[in-house]
């Protein structure tokens, strides 16, 4: 085992407490404390907006941290100079706790310094193996596994009592306090660790190919704009994006800019794989069937947008559902205690350490046996399916609620469980699947996609959020018989089920391939979803 793979997985533990342990309580903080100003009638959903609104920056800052790594300062530096930022990051949000521009700005700075380092800790282990122990890497990356599960769960039952009973300033200095200690044990490890130097440019890297796609003219046709429908469709995307960035005052800036970052992409695959075979011969056959394939897989990652926007509301909307919940005294080995909205988190943790075994040791032989093979696709389609029905419980607890009757908290148990399930079908699986297909020069771009994919995911929540803020929409919701609340949350189950029948259709047709390396050095990749699952 290397020597330096400690100074790694302490940092990962350190780190990851922090950042769930203020991730956890940011909802219950905004509501308490913060947005008191905002009526209380739209604090729920200001609170959501401005949790979403970070959940998006976490994860579209990997693409900076990725290409500054990969291109210019390798990935030790990369992280520790964003681990700094992280740092001033949480310092604020314990400084500025009665200070919104003050504590939004510690806000950014946390996701463009995790955001940053979150491409690369893991692929930062993978560089410490080589030939003679690659066997250790799966040891290690099932600690790692573990010590975010680890911190996640305590996290999640220690930093709402510490907001309770000490403050915003000491609930949120701990976790700022754990990222210092992450910062300075990565630091000790410098001379030990195995330093990778950033790679020159490819020109047959994924861009590369896809602008010679977009640009390259048709033979006979050279000043012919015509003959280039994909530049056109590009070109559409492009016009598409600049008309949502108009929208800006009235949609925010957040919205505008995502929304126009999706037009780009999604427009710009598609003129990209409309003329892709031109690309042949000014690039390897390896490369343009390479990024062929991206364009498949991203299609897929397309579908499982709608399972984030699902999983990650678990820490906003499902929150300010449990506020409004009893909590029942419970006692366990004689500790009565009594639960709060925030700690209802803690059940996802335990829960994936218990799920995932479960599924390798029963599950999925028991699916075998009756011959139903749970091939990647499968999983996925019936985790997102999964996330679904947790919410039609979810929405069903709400609708209790709206009439009246007092519910207890521990009712979200079983919408938890369902949600947990389709977690670990998901996101345990995405980049299972991706690595598979994607050829081994196109790897490195399948995780910013990924990445990306949570971003959309959280978008299409700050997009309905201000959906339902319209005169016409809420005049629709009135006549339903449901409360705003109810009516989103069923909503978002046709959503995510609408997408899971999609996604099996979309199955059925799609060609399996297998791009698993057969020899040359060790390489390991540790994918992340909100929870940074395996």
């Amino acid at each position: 085992m290397p020597r330096q793979i400690p100074y790694i997985i302490a940092n990962e533990g350190c780190e990851r407490f922090s950042f769930y342990g203020m991730r956890n309580i940011l909802t219950p903080f905004l509501l308490s404390t913060l947005l008191l100003f905002v009526p209380m009638a739209d604090r729920a959903s200001e609170a959501k907006h401005v949790f979403h609104t970070f959940v998006i920056g976490v994860y579209f800052f990997p693409l900076l941290g990725g290409w500054l790594a990969d291109r210019w300062f390798g990935k030790y530096n990369t992280v520790f100079w964003f681990s700094l930022i992280y740092v001033a990051g949480h310092a604020c949000l314990a400084i500025f706790e009665d200070n919104l521009k003050g504590f939004y700005f510690g806000l950014f700075l946390i996701a463009f310094g995790s955001g940053g380092i979150k491409p690369l800790v893991a692929a930062f282990v993978g560089d410490q193996f080589d030939q003679t122990n690659k066997n250790r890497a799966k040891l290690v990356y099932d600690a790692f596994y573990w010590i975010i599960n680890f911190g996640s769960f305590f996290a999640s039952l220690l930093m709402p009592v510490f907001l309770r009973d000490y403050g915003p300033a000491v609930a949120f200095g701990i976790p700022g306090i754990l990222m210092a200690v992450a910062t300075l044990v990565f630091w000790l490890g410098k001379r030990k660790y195995i330093h990778v130097p950033p790679a020159a440019p490819n020109p047959n890297s994924f861009s590369s190919v896809a602008r010679t796609a977009l640009m390259s003219k048709q033979p006979g046709r050279p000043g012919d704009l015509l003959g280039r429908p994909g530049l056109m469709m590009a070109g559409v995307g492009a016009l598409g994006a600049v008309a949502s960035l108009c929208m800006t005052p009235q949609w925010g800036f957040v919205i505008a800019a995502c929304l126009a970052l999706v037009l780009v992409l999604a427009f710009g695959g598609i003129g990209v794989s409309m003329q892709l075979d031109r690309a042949r011969g000014l690039h390897s056959e390896e490369a343009v069937e390479g990024v062929r394939a991206v364009l498949r897989i991203l299609i897929v990652f397309a579908m499982v947008t709608p399972f984030h926007s699902l999983f990650d509301q678990k820490a906003s909307t499902w929150i300010v559902q449990a506020n409004a919940m009893n909590s029942p005294l419970l006692n366990i080995f004689g500790w009565e205690f009594t639960l709060l909205p925030a700690q209802m988190q803690a059940v996802n943790p335990i829960l994936v350490m218990l799920l995932i075994p479960f599924n390798n040791l029963a599950l999925y032989p028991l699916m075998r046996f009756i011959g139903i093979t749970p091939t990647p696709l499968r999983r996925m389609g019936t985790g997102i399916a999964m996330a679904g029905i947790s919410w039609i419980v979810i929405g069903m607890i709400q609708l209790q609620m709206d009439a009246g009757d007092k519910v207890s908290i521990l009712w979200q148990l079983l919408p938890y469980a369902l949600l947990t399930l389709g977690e670990v079908l998901v996101s345990a699986t995405g980049l299972e699947f991706a690595y598979s297909q994607a050829p081994a020069p196109m790897k490195g771009i399948i995780l910013s996609f990924w990445y990306l994919a949570i971003t959309v995911g959280n978008l299409w929540v700050l997009i309905v959020n201000a959906g339902v803020k319209n005169d016409a929409v809420s005049a629709y919701i009135a006549t339903s018989g449901m409360g705003v609340i109810a009516f989103q949350m069923f909503f978002f189950a046709a959503f995510a089920l609408l997408v899971a029948a999609v996604f099996a259709l979309y199955a059925i047709r799609y060609k399996m391939v297998d791009n698993y390396r057969s020899e040359g050095p060790a390489s390991f990749c540790y994918p992340e979803a909100e929870k940074d699952k395996p």
